[in-house]
């Protein structure tokens, strides 16, 4: 009887590991995928961010993307299918994805915050100027 529980937990784990969707042709590369979902997610940000701007100059960010990666919405939407199929993968990528989000969103703040202290030295330096050149007036008085 204690030979049940086990068999039915060891079952349950080889039909966890059996693959739900065949590798389809052209199946996308993980490391390339990860690429992609990342300029996507920026441009859905960029279509939620500003939409208008996109549309008066005719630009189709996913359209972009799919030539810029030399891939069809076919072939992405078949390599997504197959890594969802697969939840360790598809979790490593969106893992990965978010890693390459964050990381870019870091260097943008760092970069901003580098321009703002630049800019306000320049202010600082500047307004000195102009202060000092406002004493030398007072002093030939």
């Amino acid at each position: 009887m204690k030979k049940v529980p086990f068999l039915l937990l060891l079952a349950l784990f080889f039909s966890c590991a059996e693959k739900l969707i065949d590798q389809p042709a052209g199946l996308i590369p993980k490391e390339k995928m990860i690429l992609i979902l990342n300029d996507l997610a920026i441009a859905n940000a960029a279509k939620l961010t500003n939409p208008q701007i996109l549309r008066n100059h005719n630009i189709d960010p996913t359209a972009y993307i799919f030539e810029k990666y030399d891939i069809d919405s076919l072939k992405f939407v078949e390599s997504d299918r197959y890594y969802a199929s697969i939840p360790e993968e598809h979790e490593e990528i969106y893992i990965a994805v978010d890693a390459k989000l964050e990381a870019e969103k870091n260097r943008l703040k760092s970069e901003k915050k580098e321009r703002d202290s630049i800019k306000s030295a320049a202010m600082t330096s500047r307004k000195k100027s102009k202060d000092s050149l406002l004493k030398s007036g007072d002093k030939k008085k």
